[in-house]
């Protein structure tokens, strides 16, 4: 027979649950736009009549360093940093910073949302001819579900390409985390005008319904979602296939930060008397897609065109 003071205690446990806030954690590189969704959801959540914390390390502004935000909101926060084992949301900007920090998602009730793009370090790449075996995180979207409650793993980066901004990576996930909370999609497209550039206000907001929609596809199981995860054992190109590289580089999106000149290991860039990047020693190319990993602005992509192919193409086009 319960009491009174039993009837108290649970009535304790009960307020205790409620007021537990809600953690995000959200990580990825430098340059992939962390911070700005991070804020974005600080600022909505406060707009709710929540009480926000947030926490940031983002000193590696440079593509290729780590960046990590915590965004805490509930009733009532008194700490900034979440726990290991206490993350609700775990998003991931890119697919190996996502794997490492899996152990913080909790293990029984944690989402993980993880774009499928891939920011290979310099020293995985110490052999750099296509086919050539990376020094880096092998786990597939279909393995890392087997230990996860509830994960996605998002082409976001294509997603956003496709519409013509691939900066908008970072949109398409905060609409894929939309689905998770119960603010109104109204309230969240007003904080994504907020924070994104005004010029990329209308692109953002379609980035955002993609993400959306994806997700509400992936958990009916529609087809089309599930089958556009890559496969990343396939090596980015045949090691015996001729192949020739070509660099596509936007001029207006380069800034003369001079890191892929810099960090190039066949030291076949440079920056033209503009102060653009170029391509000045092609045949020393191996298309190792270091410089464009690196680019904070995505300035550049790398190509490999097999030589078939092209004779093909060229063959089809004489005739």
């Amino acid at each position: 027979m319960r009491d009174a003071t039993d009837d108290a205690a649970v009535r304790a446990v009960d307020s205790a649950t409620v007021r537990q806030p809600t953690n995000v954690l959200i990580v990825g590189v430098g340059g992939q736009g962390v911070i700005m969704i991070s804020k974005a959801l600080a600022w909505l959540a406060q707009s709710q009549g929540f009480e926000v914390k947030q926490s940031e390390v983002h000193g590696m502004a440079k593509r290729g360093g780590a960046v990590f935000s915590h965004v805490r909101f509930g009733p009532e926060v008194w700490s900034p940093t979440i726990p290991k084992g206490e993350v609700d949301i775990l998003v991931a900007l890119e697919w190996a910073e996502g794997l490492r920090w899996l152990p913080y998602l909790k293990p029984d009730t944690g989402i993980f949302i993880c774009d499928t793009k891939r920011i290979v370090p310099p020293f995985a790449c110490l052999n750099r001819h296509p086919g050539a075996p990376l020094r880096y995180s092998r786990e597939t979207p279909a393995e890392v579900r087997a230990h996860v409650l509830e994960a996605y793993a998002i082409d976001a980066t294509r997603m956003a390409e496709e519409l013509g901004n691939d900066r908008a990576a970072n949109v398409v996930l905060l609409g894929a985390v939309s689905t998770a909370m119960d603010f109104p999609v109204a309230d969240w497209e007003r904080a994504v005008t907020e924070f994104v550039p005004k010029k990329t206000i209308a692109v953002n907001l379609k980035a955002f319904g993609l993400g959306r929609g994806w997700i509400d596809d992936a958990r009916r199981g529609t087809p089309a979602a599930l089958e556009a995860e890559p496969v990343f054992a396939t090596p980015r190109a045949p090691a015996d296939t001729p192949y020739n590289v070509r660099l596509e580089i936007t001029p207006g999106w380069c800034k003369s930060c001079d890191i892929c000149v810099k960090l190039c290991p066949e030291r076949c860039l440079q920056l033209n008397s503009e102060r653009i990047v170029e391509l000045a020693i092609p045949e020393a190319c191996t298309g190792c897609r270091l410089c464009e990993w690196l680019c904070p602005d995505f300035a550049i992509r790398v190509h490999l065109d097999s030589v078939q192919d092209m004779v093909a193409a060229q063959a089809g086009a004489r005739q």
